[in-house]
């Protein structure tokens, strides 16, 4: 399963620093607008202590992490929607990856320009949202005049109810609301992935600290602002110091330890990062084992074994018999498979058993 979030921001906020810093991408980073054209793509490790825990256990040859794409896409300026900036070729971009990474400058650097006169973090995320809007606008203006006729006639019930849903869209967007914050029925919204709208796309945003901000972030203005501000939405928001993060790349495990236990952080900001960007999309692990190799799969919540079986091997959907289930607190419990058998604990799952995030799963086919 492959899924992509795509990091946007203004010009020189930080975007291509933090790329850099999450795939060792070494990207272009520049002090002037537009430094990147063509999206960056990198693939990343998706960090998760339990695969490492399955791996002590089951004492196989290697552990194989699961990934997630990250796509450094070039800065948006006002008027991207209609042109400026190449904003068309950038929007586009966007269209493609399945979450948004907003970049939010909230540091002072005299030496890196700001591409607006004063710098206002707020301002900075509702310049960027109202162009998101704007193009998605434009491409609702564009589709509910070629179906209205045929809906207002009621001959076609799946016209007429694509006429209501983008009516109510255009409406939402119309009173200054991102499409996210419609009530929509996942049948809806899989009937509307062919449009590729902009502000359907789940947001993470990501407020650019500086260093000496993140040991007292209650007391940094911009930021507790900027949480104001999302948290009124139904996004999520973090904070980083992404000059920091691509520095600690540098270090050695229990230098970067240090410099974690010195902010009074659990993880650091790229680990954060990456577990709410694979969690924005709904997107959870489960774990395969044998002698060879522990494995962990990302799946979407809420998928069957059956499903599941499918992303280890198409075989093993094909001639799917049944799923043998150990979760991942009762491994950790017993400390070996085969006590945790023993204890009958395991359990025997058919194939519309839904996978829940940490299980081991070991399926059983016949081809």
């Amino acid at each position: 399963m492959s899924l992509q979030a795509g990091i946007v921001g203004l010009p020189n906020v930080g975007k291509s620093t933090l790329f850099n810093a999450l795939t060792k991408a070494e990207a272009h980073a520049a002090n002037y607008p537009f430094a990147t054209i063509d999206p960056n793509v990198g693939v990343v490790d998706v960090p998760d202590h339990r695969l490492w825990r399955i791996y002590e256990i089951a004492r196989p040859a290697r552990a194989v992490p699961t990934s997630f794409e990250f796509i450094d896409i070039a800065g948006l300026v006002k008027g991207a929607s209609e042109g400026e900036g190449l904003g068309n070729r950038f929007l586009s971009h966007i269209r493609e990856v399945d979450a948004i990474i907003h970049v939010v400058r909230c540091f002072d650097d005299a030496d890196v320009v700001h591409v607006h006169e004063d710098r206002d973090p707020q301002a900075d995320v509702e310049a960027l949202n109202t162009e998101l809007m704007i193009a998605d606008l434009e491409l609702l203006n564009k589709r509910i005049p070629k179906i209205e006729k045929k809906a207002r006639m009621e001959v076609d019930k799946e016209t007429s109810r694509e006429y209501e849903l983008l009516s109510r869209m255009k409406a939402s967007l119309e009173a200054g609301s991102p499409l996210r914050e419609l009530d929509i029925s996942a049948q809806d919204l899989e009937r509307l992935k062919p449009y590729g709208l902009l502000t359907l796309k789940p947001v993470l945003y990501v407020a650019n600290v500086s260093q000496e901000a993140l040991e007292d972030l209650s007391s940094h203005q911009e930021y507790s602002a900027l949480r104001s501000y999302v948290e009124d939405t139904q996004d999520s928001l973090i904070a980083v110091n992404a000059k920091l993060e691509e520095e600690m790349l540098e270090l050695s495990e229990a230098e970067r330890s240090e410099y974690l236990e010195a902010f009074g952080l659990e993880a650091s900001g790229l680990e954060s990062l990456i577990k709410k960007s694979y969690s924005l999309l709904g997107l959870e692990t489960f774990f395969t084992t044998n002698e060879k190799e522990v494995r962990a799969w990302t799946f979407q919540s809420g998928m069957t074994a059956y499903e599941c079986a499918g992303l280890v091997h198409t075989d093993f959907q094909r001639g799917f018999i049944k799923a043998e289930v150990i979760p991942f607190e009762t491994l950790d419990a017993y400390d070996s498979i085969a006590r945790v058998k023993e204890a009958g604990k395991m359990r025997i799952e058919g194939k519309d058993y839904a996978v829940r995030d940490g299980d081991l799963v070991l399926f059983k086919f016949n081809v």
